[in-house]
């Protein structure tokens, strides 16, 4: 990957490499799901719980139980939407790396 002169390395910058994949994952998602132009039910959903997850990385010590909680909601209102699958994937892997969770099976 290329980066510029001025940018650290995350480790550098005692930056939590979990958290800024986590908003990384998030922000694509939520870039995803906006563009995405078929409206289905469930949507308010999924971006109000997105938010709650890009709140939780933006305060820096998200709680685990909070996150997995978010992310069921998000599963159970977008997973069927097969546009959404990686991002959504992504989201699920960057939570995963803050610990055991119960989320939905791979």
């Amino acid at each position: 990957m290329l980066r510029s002169v001025e940018q650290s390395p995350v480790a550098d910058r005692g930056e939590d490499p979990r958290l800024v994949g986590l908003g990384t994952a998030v922000s694509r998602l939520r870039r995803e799901l906006a563009g995405y132009q078929a409206e289905f039910r469930d949507r308010a959903i999924a971006e109000d719980e997105l938010a709650a997850l890009a709140a939780m990385v933006a305060g820096g010590a998200p709680e685990t139980a909070r996150m997995c909680r978010s992310l069921l909601l998000i599963v159970g209102s977008i997973g069927s939407v097969s546009a959404l699958r990686t991002p959504l994937m992504d989201v699920r892997n960057a939570v995963d790396l803050f610990g055991d969770s119960p989320g939905p099976p791979r």
